[in-house]
């Protein structure tokens, strides 16, 4: 007996909608094993580029300091020292203690708290030794900064002295705080700012300005023509937007727990990214083309590309 045409119809419709509902069940289940699949890829990656290149003498790596290889303001960590060595008072800690919450909450870095650590730390630094200072930048380390690097930034500037390659810090951070920290870290050295010094005690005043970004990008370029490297060839890392000058030189940027504006820069960019502050395992985003501030001075790999302190 034939059914009736309408019956026919709804049979009919009812078998079209149970086929694209499995067929929408099966797409989705495929997106998830996909997805899962680039998950546990990038995360047995993510300590660790593929890019660097063994021997590759004309390749090398630069990292920003704060919030990139070590959590919160290397500025910050020698301010607690100094201030447990009696160097100021309890205000000036406050100070200290305001300028890295906002920098942790924030996230990012802010032209006019950054103007005020320098200003605070000039006016603490000013008429001791920079001998007495590096000194004491030895010991603060240890107390305060050595618990605070990021193992996976750490991994990825292994990555590079493993393949045989030179790492720099490249920070606004005093240059002598950024070498105790390079050499440390067993890296190849740092630049970073410059603070004047007249027979080896501290004015109180930089030299030329801090090494913030446009002038990291500046760094970067100078560094590289008087190492030889190509920079298509080498990586840089940073947290901050500020950077995207010294990322763009580079065949091998990479956002490292980024500020919003640099994350978003990232994925339009196509660099890729890591992310370490909250444990989750590492996002990679596009591949690349190709494989006080002031309160010290002085130092070899700073004067490649700042200007030399007077005496």
């Amino acid at each position: 007996m034939a059914l009736p045409a309408w019956l026919t119809s709804r049979k009919r419709s009812a078998t079209a909608r149970s086929v694209l509902a499995g067929e929408a069940a099966a797409e989705a289940a495929r997106k998830q094993e996909l997805e899962l699949a680039a998950e546990r890829e990038e995360g047995a990656g993510a300590e660790e580029p593929e890019f660097p290149v063994v021997g590759d003498v004309r390749a090398a790596a630069f990292f920003d300091l704060d919030n990139t290889v070590m959590q919160g303001a290397a500025l910050f960590h020698f301010g607690r020292g100094l201030y447990k060595r009696k160097f100021f008072r309890k205000r000036e800690l406050a100070r200290f203690a305001w300028q890295q919450t906002y920098f942790r909450l924030a996230g990012s870095e802010n032209a006019d708290h950054m103007q005020d650590a320098r200003e605070s730390a000039l006016s603490i630094v000013k008429g001791h030794r920079v001998a007495e200072l590096m000194a004491i930048g030895e010991e603060i380390y240890d107390e305060y900064m050595a618990g605070r690097i990021w193992p996976g930034t750490r991994a990825l500037a292994q990555a590079h002295l493993d393949a045989g390659q030179k790492v720099w810090l490249v920070t606004a951070a005093p240059v002598e705080t950024a070498t105790i920290i390079a050499r440390r870290l067993g890296l190849t050295g740092a630049l970073g700012t410059v603070a004047e010094s007249v027979g080896g005690v501290y004015t109180g005043r930089l030299v030329g300005e801090p090494l913030h970004g446009p002038a990291k990008a500046e760094a970067v370029r100078a560094l590289a023509a008087a190492e030889g490297l190509d920079l298509d060839r080498c990586a840089a890392y940073s947290d901050s937007a500020n950077d995207i000058p010294m990322l763009s030189l580079v065949g091998y940027p990479y956002a490292i727990n980024p500020d919003s504006r640099l994350r978003a820069h990232a994925r339009e960019m196509g660099w890729r990214l890591r992310d370490y502050r909250t444990g989750r395992k590492a996002a990679k985003v596009g591949i690349p083309a190709a494989a006080g501030v002031g309160a010290l001075a002085g130092g070899a790999a700073a004067a490649v590309a700042v200007q030399r302190r007077r005496r």
